[in-house]
This record gives structure tokens, C-alpha cells and sequence, in this order.
């Protein structure tokens, strides 16, 4: 059976233990509070740098699964949309969060550290992964201030099948994530159909509702272009240009927050609609 691994694991000691095929990570990071506080003099007037409050996200996950469970593992773009929550805190407290395809739950957990309102975590049941979610944010609810609910939300089930507590969550949605979601074609035309579904929304309830999408270009040599590509990431693209959306490239030059490798592959697009 063919497998593939996440980068991540390679390139930063995460402390990971294992057990049989799940593994447990720590992924740490600096509190943006602390990391960006004034400086003191002590009594003799020596400058006092204070030193960044630091935490981790605690992960059950895997770290090796066949291309259909990729979910169960952490990716880059997880880490680098909770980057974005982070520096983004004070503009998105208190608004409805829902991430979509959100694996083993990290970003929605860095979202609701600093987020009072309701955060929803949705992805689809495979491989027991909404019980890994929920498991992973007991795990993690010292660092919580705000409701992390987990969900299903299969982007290939119909809207007219979508169950209601879903369509509730969608409509009360304000801010919606997603990382590292597309990995196929089939899997690219039906997310693209679940951002249409949450733009008509916002213009029927008239709800403003905006979508961060991260992902990691990958690119491979085809012989038909003569050239090294990221089909995933340009056939998005394609299959998108035509929409009544506005689709923004946000720049990367906010704060790191988290331990990863950063890497100049890593996209964030902003998506609205026109």
C-alpha cells in the first residue's frame, strides 16, 4: 500500500512518543501577549527583556497513512493558518470560526486559545477521525478560552443532505478556514463547490463571511510542461478564475508563533466574494 509522510516530523523535534501506528506530539509555541510586551528596568536599572510565555498543542496523530487518511496527520498549512490566528486575535475575536478538512484539530485549537466565541472543527469520518479530534481537544482544553465543537462536513455530501445541526454552523460561521485540503481533483472541484456554498450563504443571510485557505505548493516535473509545476495549487486556480470571487495572495510577514519550517512553498489566499 502506498503511504505518504508529512514533512514536518523530519524537520523539527517535535517530542514525539509512539504507540502501534498513532504517535503524540508536542507543538509549542510563543504566546503573542507576551512575545510583543514593553521592557523594565530592575533596581539598579539594568534593562529587564522579559521572556516569551511559551505553550504547546498536545497531538494524538499518525505519521505515516495511505493518501485517503493524509488527515490524520499534521500539515504545514495548519501551522501556518494558527500563525495567522494569532497575529490576527484582536480582528477575529469574538467572530464564529469554522475550519474545514481540520484533521487532527490543530488549528481549531490554536483558534479558540485566544477566541472566546465558538469555533467549529469539521472534517470528514474517516480512519475515526473526529473521535481523534475530540479526543485531541479534551486534551488540549487548559488552553482554551472559547467552544470548540467537532462536526461532520464530507465537502462530497449534497447540500440538500447536509445534516442540520451542520447548515446551523455554516449559517452562524463568520471566518472560515481551511489547510491543506486539496490533494486531488475530485477532492479541488468538490471543496471549491463547499466555498460557493458559503458565499451564496453570506449574500442570502447577509452575513459577511471570508475564507482563508493555506496550502503547500508541490511541485513535480511533467513531461507535458516541460517544466516543474504545482498541479493542485494551479488547477485550483483554474477551476476557480471564472468565479464571482475575489481571491487575495496574503503576504507571509506576520509573526511565527509556532515551531516549523516556514518554507517560501506556503500559500494563504484570502477569499471573499466580489
Amino acid at each position: 500500500m502506498f503511504t505518504v509522510t508529512s514533512e514536518i516530523y523530519s524537520e523539527t523535534n517535535y517530542q514525539t512518543t509512539r504507540d502501534g501506528s498513532r504517535a503524540v506530539s508536542k507543538f509549542r509555541f510563543v504566546y503573542p501577549e507576551e512575545k510583543l510586551a514593553g521592557t523594565t528596568t530592575d533596581s539598579d536599572g539594568d534593562l529587564e527583556v522579559p521572556r516569551p510565555r511559551r505553550g504547546l498543542i498536545e497531538l494524538e496523530h499518525s505519521e505515516a497513512t495511505e493518501l485517503r487518511l493524509v488527515g490524520l496527520q499534521v500539515w504545514r498549512g495548519a501551522l501556518l493558518l494558527a500563525d495567522y490566528l494569532f497575529a490576527k486575535r484582536q480582528e477575529f475575536a469574538g467572530q464564529t470560526i469554522m475550519e474545514l478538512g481540520a484533521g487532527v484539530g490543530l488549528t481549531s485549537i490554536a483558534a479558540g486559545i485566544h477566541n472566546p466565541g465558538k469555533v467549529y472543527c469539521t472534517d470528514v469520518d474517516l480512519g475515526c477521525i473526529l473521535k481523534l479530534i475530540r479526543g485531541n481537544v479534551e486534551r488540549n482544553s487548559g488552553l482554551l478560552t472559547g467552544q470548540v465543537s467537532v462536526l461532520e462536513f464530507n465537502f462530497l455530501t449534497p447540500r440538500g443532505e447536509q445534516s442540520k445541526e451542520l447548515l446551523k454552523a455554516i449559517d452562524e460561521s463568520d471566518i472560515i478556514l481551511a489547510g491543506d485540503v486539496i490533494y486531488c481533483d475530485t477532492l479541488t472541484d468538490a471543496f471549491i463547490g463547499v466555498v460557493d456554498q458559503f458565499l451564496d450563504k453570506s449574500q442570502q443571510i447577509g452575513r459577511p463571511k471570508t475564507i482563508y485557505m493555506a496550502l503547500e505548493k508541490r511541485y513535480v516535473f511533467t513531461l507535458e510542461d516541460c517544466d516543474s509545476v504545482a498541479p493542485m495549487y494551479e488547477y485550483f486556480l483554474r477551476q476557480t478564475a471564472n468565479k464571482p470571487w475575489k481571491l487575495e495572495h496574503l503576504p507571509l510577514d506576520f509573526p511565527q508563533y509556532f515551531e516549523y519550517d516556514r518554507c517560501k512553498q506556503l500559500v494563504l489566499m484570502k477569499i471573499t466574494r466580489r
